[in-house]
C-alpha cells in the first residue's frame, strides 16, 4: 500500500494546483486530431532539427496520444509491436519485465535507448530501461517517437538498434479512472497551469495496480504495483522537471524459476534542468544537466529446500539489492548558417557509477560473510545484505566523454544530405567513433527516397563485466559491441496515405551473448562471441479510407534467421472508425511460427511455436464534451500462447493473457 499512499498524498499536494489550472492548448487527446494532423506530426529525434516524416533521415515511427488511446495498451513498451522492426515479450530473469526483439535480435541487454523527455533511463548496471523502468503507463504520455535503426551518432551508446524516446504531457488538465478483471485499478491525474506569459506548471500522476492473472493451475500470477510522478515548468528559456516511479513485480518468473515468493520492486528518482540560450538569430546553445537513481530490491528461485535436502528452513532465493546512479552535463548547439546549410554540435560529460551492490537472500552465513545453504543459516525469509563481498566488484565508475558534430546539406530543392559524427569513450572501458551520412531526394511531391548509413554501438555493463552469482558471471575482457547499418528507403506521402518501405542491411560485430558454463546447471558467463549480419524488409503505413475510417500498419520481414528465437515475420495492423461521439478500433498483432532447434550437448529441449494473431479493440464514447468512456482489451480472446527464452529448459516463458479494462476521463 505504500504506492497507493503516495499517491494520495502527491494528489493532496497538487489540489490547489488544479484548481486554479486553466485549459489552454492542450497536448494531443482523443478526438481532437484529423487524420492528416496525424501525418503530419514533426519528429526531432533522428536528428535534433525540425524535420516531417519525408525529410527525416532515419526511419522512425511515431504515436501521439490518440493514436496510443486507440490502440489500448496500457504500458508504453507495448507500442513496440505496432513499429516494424520491434516486438516486446516476457522473458527470462524477471520474466514481467518487457524485453525488446529488435530487428531479429533477441538479447537481454539494452540494445534500445530509452528517454523520456530526452533523459536516457538505460544504466549501467543492466544496460537496458525496463529492468529498472519496467512500467510506464500512457496516462503520462503525450507522444512517443521511435528510430528504427541505429542512433549512436547522436546518442551514444544503447542507441545501438533503434531509440524510444517518450514525450510526458505538459499541456494537459485530466482526470482518469479505470477498473479491470484480474484485480486491474488505475488512476491518473493530469495537470497544466500557465502562471504567467512566460511560466508554465505542469503534473502528471499515474497508479496502476493489478493482483494479476494465474499460470499454471494457479501457482504463480503476475501481478503488478506501480506509481508514476512528473511535476516540471518553464520559465522563459527555463525549463525543468522531477521524476519518481516505483514499480513491484512479484511471484513471476525471476531467475528461470516461478514461485508465489519472487519478488522484484524497483525505484527511480530523476531531475532534469535545461536552459536554451539564445545568443544570435543564427546560433543557439541549450545546456542540460540531469540526475538518474535507479534502485532495485528482486530475488528469485534458485532451488526449493526439498530439492537441497533441507528440512528446517525454507527454498533457496537470491538477486540484487542494487543501485546506480548518472550525472549528465550535455551542451546543444544548433547553427544556420545559410539557408543550405545548418550545423548541430554538443559535448556529453557523464559521471556514472553503480553506486550499490547487494544482494537479497533467504540464506546467508554471517561468520562466512557469504550465501551458504544449510538449516541453521537460513533467515526466515528473503533479507537485504548491503555488505556482501563477492559484488564489491561490481561497484565500478563508468565516467565518459563524447562530442559529435552534424551538418544538414541542402544541395537543391529535391536533394539534402545529413552527415556527421559521434566520438564516446568510457574510461577505462573502451571507446568508439559512430558515423553516419544521409542522402534524401524528394522525387516530386509525394515521393521520397533515402540513402542511410550509420554505425552504432552499446558498451558492456557492470552486469556482463563483473557479475559473481548463482546464475551468471562477469568477463571483465569484453569490449563494445557495434553494428554497421545501411538502409535504403521509400517514403510515400498525399493527403489520404503515408507509408515507408524500407530495405536494411545490420553488420553485427563483436556481439555479446550468453555463454553456457555448465550444461548440467543454469550457470552463464558473457563473451564477445559471434559476428553476423541481418538483412531485412520492413513497411510502415497509414490509410485514411474514408473522413471517419482510417488503418494503420506495420509489417516485418527478415531474410536471415533472428538470433535466440525471435520473430523473422511478424506484422501488426489497427482499423479505426469515428461515428459522432463514438470510436472504436479493432487491431491485430500477427506472428508467424517460431522453431528453435537443439544443439548437441545443450541441456533444453527442442522449441516449437505456431503462428498466432493477438487480437485487440477499443471503443470510447465521448458521452460529454469533456468527458470520454473507454472500453481497451488486449489479447481479446485470451490466447495462451509461449515465447522462447533460452534460460529455460524447456525454452518457454507464458505470455500475458486478456487485459480488459474499463476507463473515463474527464478534462477540465
Amino acid at each position: 500500500m505504500k504506492n497507493l499512499s503516495a499517491l494520495i498524498k502527491a494528489t493532496l499536494f497538487l489540489i490547489p494546483f488544479a484548481v486554479v489550472a486553466e485549459s489552454d492548448a492542450a497536448d494531443s487527446d482523443l478526438y481532437q486530431l484529423s487524420f492528416e494532423e496525424l501525418l503530419n506530426v514533426n519528429v526531432s529525434i533522428a536528428t535534433k532539427t525540425d524535420e516531417t516524416r519525408a525529410s527525416v533521415p532515419s526511419s522512425i515511427t511515431v504515436f501521439n496520444s490518440e493514436q496510443i488511446n486507440s490502440l489500448g495498451v496500457d504500458n508504453v513498451y507495448d507500442l513496440m509491436n505496432f513499429v516494424p522492426g520491434f516486438q516486446s515479450t516476457r522473458g527470462d530473469w524477471v520474466g514481467a519485465v518487457p524485453k525488446e526483439h529488435t530487428r531479429g535480435v533477441y538479447l537481454d541487454t539494452g540494445h534500445v535507448l530509452v528517454m523520456i523527455d530526452g533523459q536516457r533511463l538505460n544504466e549501467s548496471s543492466f544496460g537496458k530501461a525496463s529492468v529498472y523502468t519496467p512500467y510506464i503507463p500512457i496516462e503520462i504520455i503525450n507522444k512517443v517517437e521511435f528510430i528504427r535503426g541505429p542512433g549512436s551518432a547522436l546518442y551514444g551508446s544503447n542507441a545501438f538498434l533503434g531509440v524510444m524516446n517518450i514525450i510526458t504531457k505538459k499541456r494537459s488538465n485530466q482526470l482518469s479512472v479505470g477498473y479491470g478483471e484480474h484485480g486491474n485499478a488505475q488512476a491518473a491525474l493530469n495537470l497544466s497551469r500557465q502562471v504567467s506569459d512566460e511560466t508554465r506548471l505542469y503534473a502528471n500522476v499515474a497508479f496502476n495496480k493489478r493482483s494479476g492473472d494465474s499460470y499454471f493451475g494457479g501457482a504463480v500470477k503476475d501481478p503488478l504495483e506501480s506509481l508514476f510522478v512528473v511535476f516540471g515548468g518553464s520559465h522563459q528559456a527555463l525549463k525543468w522537471q522531477v521524476r519518481f516511479n516505483r514499480t513491484q513485480l512479484d511471484e513471476f518468473l525471476n531467475l528461470s524459476r516461478y514461485s508465489p515468493e519472487n519478488e522484484h520492486k524497483s525505484e527511480n528518482y530523476a531531475a532534469t534542468i535545461e536552459y536554451v540560450w539564445r545568443v544570435t538569430e543564427q546560433l543557439e546553445l541549450t545546456h542540460k544537466l540531469s540526475f538518474i537513481e535507479h534502485n532495485i530490491e528482486s530475488a528469485g528461485l534458485i532451488v526449493t529446500a526439498e530439492e537441497v535436502g533441507i528440512t528446517q528452513g525454507g527454498d533457496f532465493l537470491v538477486g540484487p539489492a542494487w543501485q546506480s546512479r548518472d550525472l549528465t552535463y550535455n551542451l546543444d548547439g544548433g547553427y544556420k548558417q545559410n539557408d543550405r546549410l545548418q550545423w548541430n554540435f554538443g559535448v556529453e560529460l557523464s559521471k556514472e557509477e553503480q553506486s550499490k551492490a547487494g544482494v537479497r537472500t533467504s540464506y546467508y552465513d554471517q561468520s562466512a560473510g557469504d550465501i551458504i545453504i544449510y538449516n541453521h543459516t537460513y533467515l526466515g525469509g528473503i533479507q537485504t545484505i548491503s555488505d556482501y563481498a563477492p559484488f564489491y566488484s561490481l561497484r565500478q565508475d563508468f565516467d565518459s566523454y563524447a562530442g559529435y558534430v552534424q551538418a544538414k546539406y541542402r544541395f537543391s530543392e529535391k536533394l539534402s544530405m545529413f552527415t556527421g559524427v559521434r566520438y564516446d569513450e568510457v574510461k577505462n572501458i573502451d571507446d568508439k567513433l559512430s558515423p553516419r551520412l544521409a542522402f534524401v531526394y524528394d522525387f516530386d511531391e509525394v515521393n521520397t527516397l533515402k540513402l542511410q548509413y550509420g554505425e552504432s554501438f552499446r558498451t558492456p555493463v557492470s552486469n556482463e563485466l563483473n557479475s559473481n552469482d548463482d546464475v551468471t558471471s562477469g568477463n571483465s575482457n569484453l569490449t563494445s559491441e557495434y553494428v554497421k547499418t545501411t538502409e535504403l528507403v521509400w517514403h510515400y506521402q498525399d493527403e489520404s496515405k503515408q507509408f515507408d518501405v524500407v530495405l536494411f542491411d545490420n553488420e553485427l560485430e563483436d556481439f555479446i551473448n550468453l555463454v553456457p558454463v555448465n550444461n548440467e546447471q543454469a550457470e552463464f558467463t558473457f563473451d564477445n562471441i559471434f559476428e553476423t549480419s541481418m538483412q531485412g524488409l520492413e513497411i510502415n503505413s497509414n490509410f485514411n479510407l474514408t473522413d471517419s475510417t482510417w488503418i494503420q500498419g506495420a509489417y516485418t520481414q527478415l531474410f536471415d534467421e533472428p538470433l535466440n528465437g525471435s520473430f523473422k515475420k511478424f506484422a501488426a495492423l489497427a482499423f479505426t472508425h469515428k461515428v459522432n461521439d463514438f470510436e472504436i478500433t479493432f487491431n491485430a498483432i500477427w506472428r508467424d511460427k517460431t522453431q528453435v532447434p537443439v544443439f548437441e550437448g545443450a541441456d533444453i529441449e527442442p522449441f516449437s511455436q505456431d503462428s498466432y494473431y493477438l487480437l485487440g479493440a477499443t471503443f470510447a464514447w465521448q458521452w460529454q464534451e469533456d468527458a470520454v468512456f473507454q472500453i481497451k482489451a488486449e489479447n481479446l480472446t485470451d490466447k495462451k500462447y509461449d515465447v522462447f527464452d533460452p534460460r529455460m529448459t524447456d525454452g518457454r516463458v507464458p505470455q500475458e493473457g486478456r487485459n480488459l479494462r474499463l476507463q473515463i476521463k474527464k478534462s477540465f
